[in-house]
């Protein structure tokens, strides 16, 4: 009987997380703050994705709003041997008016896990310590609380919605949420 009742726990802490994190999905809680992290997604041969351009085009929207003077973009390699995630997002970005002196990036990590804890490492020696979390909805709580546990203040700032809201679909969510449940085990994910 310990075992199903361990089991019926570990589901409603998953289920009670995956609640949580479609509630933050839909929360815009940018401020000013030390530096925009814009998380990476897929490139295609030097040309970012239309997720990652979503996502690029939102913190673009939030540093000419002047809610902070740096902007860090993640995201390693992806099986591409050319390009990272973070190198594109960089590119888009002084593409769109950024100067190259106002970017951050970090092009090493190969999940959401190892990109925030690289990332985290930059901020530390660069002596920053509150972050706008860019990203999709789903995304934004993990990324949050991985920040929160290393001392920064994060805040969440999904990128527009276009079409139906994907992002905020209970799958993400709970794949998200054993992302969340595996990460607070010890698990980098």
């Amino acid at each position: 009987m310990g075992a199903v009742a361990g089991l019926t726990a570990l589901g409603a802490y998953v289920a009670v997380t995956a609640v949580r994190i479609d509630r933050q999905a839909a929360i815009d809680e940018a401020q000013p703050s030390d530096v925009i992290m814009v998380l990476g997604a897929a490139e295609y041969n030097g040309r970012p994705s239309p997720v990652l351009r979503a996502r690029l085009d939102h913190a673009l929207e939030l540093y000419r709003g002047k809610l902070a003077p740096r902007i860090l973009t993640t995201g390693g390699a992806g099986g591409d041997r050319l390009f990272t995630e973070g190198g594109v997002g960089r590119s888009y970005l002084i593409g769109h008016g950024v100067p190259a002196e106002s970017i951050i990036v970090e092009n090493e990590g190969d999940s959401t896990m190892t990109s925030v804890a690289r990332s985290g490492e930059i901020l530390d020696r660069m002596g920053l310590h509150s972050v706008v979390v860019v990203s999709d909805g789903y995304h934004i709580y993990r990324v949050k609380k991985i920040l929160q546990s290393r001392g920064f203040a994060a805040y969440g700032s999904p990128r527009k919605e276009t079409g139906r809201a994907a992002f905020r679909d209970p799958w993400n969510c709970f794949k998200q949420a054993i992302g969340y449940v595996l990460w607070r085990a010890g698990v980098a994910v």
